[in-house]
């Protein structure tokens, strides 16, 4: 210990409050580390020291103050908001301990970016953070359960939501955006009566798709590169013929010889509203994926339409994800879904999955409202002399 007018030996106090307390005296390592904070030369690890003696002399209130100071210094310091956490888990606030261990989960690196004596700590804070959200969760849903709300409802999505199940997932065009439409994954099928039809002609479908199989050079490259355009190849996607198809339309113009080979599937799409924009849409074709294919998550061009998918060939291991909402496919069973919001899909088998793809007019887009917009692609498309096509 110092005299009086001699400078304090701030490291050589920490040791000595350290060695106390791993000798089981928290009194005399409290001293310590309170002659360091007096002589205003403290950290945020002096201020924990101080926080863990205050625990072992039961001074609880006096340890989470030690810990806030901590805090104030290192506002991201992981040990303090363990502590923290700790501090309210013991004295039964499951809200406060709850938002601290999460907020360790969120805060914290990799683990093989933390010091040892810390990996263990955020493992700790993990588990309890996912303690008490379920927890949390079986309460709220015990409070709920006399109310009546079907499991896929707009209330029972936020739900999830709030309860950190799923997560927020919002339109995204790369080109296009058309303010106001509702940000819907899938859509309800019964609002498709039109797809009856499709559904129907699966088989006949199917078989078209079959003898154009036979053609092994009838599939090319979904995304190919050309030569008067940039693009990033961000997906490793572009001229992979792991993602390949066969067009019967391609950005708004028919493909006669392809059409020819296909005669029951376009009779299949007659009652269809396919997007119609002269040089972009509709596109209509046998989207195939090859075996252990994956297509990264991504966002389509445009809000305006909507993408229908009719499997044709689906192998076990191959689903499909639309924001948080993850489907695998199931044959002569069409979905039609916003790709705008972030999506991805995969083939996990070792079998080759193929699917009918077309795009439509969202059904919320008046006769005016479509008009207006194929008006306005067409004009961009007039300037320069270019084509505005896009992949669907």
């Amino acid at each position: 210990m110092s005299t009086p007018g001699q400078p304090v030996d701030a490291r050589a106090l920490v040791q000595q409050a350290i060695e106390a307390l791993r000798k089981g005296d928290p009194a005399t390592g409290r001293d310590r580390f309170q002659q360091v904070i007096a002589s205003g030369v403290a950290d945020a690890s002096v201020w924990l020291g101080l926080a863990l003696a205050l625990r072992g002399t039961n001074d609880k209130e006096g340890s989470l103050v030690a810990i806030e100071q901590a805090l104030k210094l290192e506002p991201r310091n992981i040990r303090a908001r363990v502590m923290k956490a700790d501090h309210y888990a013991e004295m039964g606030d499951a809200r406060a301990a709850s938002a601290f261990y999460a907020s360790v989960v969120r805060a914290a690196p990799p683990p093989e970016q933390l010091p040892p004596e810390l990996r263990n700590e955020v493992a700790r804070a993990e588990v309890m953070s996912r303690r008490y959200a379920a927890d949390y969760e079986v309460f709220l849903r015990d409070r709920l359960s006399g109310l009546a709300f079907a499991d896929d409802s707009a209330f029972a999505q936020s739900l999830d939501l709030m309860l950190g199940k799923k997560q927020i997932y919002l339109q995204q065009p790369k080109h296009f955006y058309f303010p106001g439409l509702p940000q819907t994954q899938f859509y309800d099928r019964a609002q498709f009566p039109w797809l009856d039809a499709v559904e129907a002609a699966t088989d006949a479908i199917r078989a078209e798709l079959l003898e154009v199989m036979k053609d092994h050079a009838a599939f090319t490259p979904y995304l190919e590169s050309r030569a008067d355009r940039p693009f990033q190849d961000v997906h490793g996607m572009l001229d992979n013929p792991d993602w390949s198809a066969f067009y019967l339309w391609k950005n708004g113009e028919p493909v006669a010889d392809n059409i020819a080979r296909c005669p029951n599937t376009m009779a299949a799409l007659a009652g269809a509203p396919l997007a119609r924009i002269k040089g972009r849409t509709p596109s209509v074709l046998f989207s195939l994926l090859r075996p252990g294919a994956v297509i990264p998550p991504h966002h389509g061009f445009v809000n305006t339409r909507l993408i229908c998918h009719l499997p044709l060939i689906v192998p076990e291991g191959c689903a499909f994800r639309v924001g948080n909402d993850t489907r695998p496919w199931r044959e002569g069973k069409a979905w039609l879904f916003d790709d705008t919001i972030e999506h991805e899909a995969w083939n996990r088998s070792n079998e080759t999955r193929v699917i009918l793809l077309f795009d439509v007019w969202r059904p919320e887009l008046s006769d005016e409202e479509r008009a207006l917009v194929a008006t306005m692609f067409e004009a961009i498309d007039a300037y320069g002399g270019g084509g505005g096509e896009w992949s669907v």
